[in-house]
């Protein structure tokens, strides 16, 4: 697309990705996009989960939310959907989530210049379909997806990651704080055990309760434990192990206020997971404890963070449950190493 092209894009929508760290990831390329086209109203397309990811970049005028569990569930749902995309009149999309499904619904929504990789056998529902290649696939993906932008023509930029939280939600972070009696002098420090797709990605319970009270006794630290809704079992399991007192989050929080307080932790010891991107987009320094996942392409992309991780002859495996039985790469991960990597970092 040259520039003659993107000067005639005057209604923009972007199709975001369907999770928190994927979008996280994506930030770089949707300031790009934001760059391309700096006179577009740019609108996103996102799941309600990844909205918040997006809801204070100055980089999107308007989100639109993909209820997938509501108004646009099932084949009758995707049709209203692209129903509903097709009365804001874009000009172009760009669909940096994979799946043939976005192709799809930007093709039904009539929108005539339709930009994504040739990925899911989707290269027919494309204007402007850019070759997803090996060596692509193989970088780090907040490149991966400046790729595309590159490939359809356009300038790609730096990959810098970008997220905002929003002076509300700080508001509602400091709220939170103050009723648990933590003061903005006080020393925080957050654990976020949880991990989606399977076992292989999440250290031990014990581990991260012995690790809580290490970092309370070592560094004067409060801890704080995050996760989601379906964490408050593990959440509830690690406060109880742990020997110092310690604030348990997990299902207690929107993602808006849980990035806020991963904004005012000084630590965060994370799996790989969403979390983990938001606070490095946020330059939270952080530590990312790897196992079955590669970090080459999904790593923290932050100066202030560090991979605590023990290769073997089977890792990055990949799979969500270990073939083995016994995860051998999560267990050499000691506590000593985690904590020694927090302490260089503070």
């Amino acid at each position: 697309m040259n520039l003659k092209e993107r000067k005639k894009i005057k209604r923009l929508l972007i199709r975001s990705t369907n999770w928190i760290g994927d979008a996280v990831m994506t930030t770089p390329a949707v300031c790009a996009i934001r760059r391309n086209f700096p006179s577009a109203h740019v609108s996103m397309l996102a799941k309600p989960w990844v909205a918040p990811v997006f809801a204070h970049s100055p980089d999107v005028d308007e989100i639109i939310v993909y209820d997938a569990n509501g108004r646009h569930h099932g084949v009758v749902g995707t049709v209203r959907l692209a129903k509903d995309l097709r009365a804001y009149r874009f000009d172009a999309a760009i669909l940096l989530q994979n799946a043939i499904e976005a192709a799809l619904i930007a093709f039904m929504a009539g929108i005539p210049n339709r930009i994504g990789f040739d990925t899911d056998a989707r290269r027919m529902l494309l204007t402007h379909p850019v070759h997803c290649t090996t060596a692509i696939k193989s970088i780090h993906q907040t490149g991966y997806y400046l790729k595309m932008l590159e490939g359809a023509g356009l300038v790609a930029g730096e990959q810098t990651l970008a997220l905002s939280v929003g002076p509300e939600n700080r508001q509602r972070a400091g709220r939170i704080l103050s009723a648990y009696g933590i003061t903005p002098v006080v020393r925080v420090v957050g654990l976020n055990p949880s991990a989606t797709f399977g076992p292989a990605k999440q250290w031990f319970p014990e581990r991260y309760a012995a690790l809580g009270d290490r970092l309370n006794k070592d560094l004067d630290a409060t801890v704080l434990i995050f996760g989601g809704p379906s964490d408050r079992e593990l959440g509830r399991t690690i406060s109880r192990m742990m020997a110092a007192p310690s604030i348990d989050l997990s299902g207690r929080t929107t993602l808006d206020e849980a990035m806020a307080l991963i904004d005012r932790c000084d630590a965060f010891v994370t799996n790989d997971s969403g979390l983990m991107h938001v606070a490095a987009a946020l330059n939270t320094p952080l530590v990312a404890i790897f196992g079955s996942t590669n970090s080459t392409t999904t790593s923290p992309y932050s100066d202030t963070s560090r991979i605590v991780r023990v290769l073997i002859e089977c890792s990055p495996c990949m799979k969500p449950v270990c073939p083995l039985g016994h995860m051998n790469c999560m267990k050499r991960v000691t506590v000593d190493m985690v904590v020694d990597a927090v302490k260089g970092l503070l």
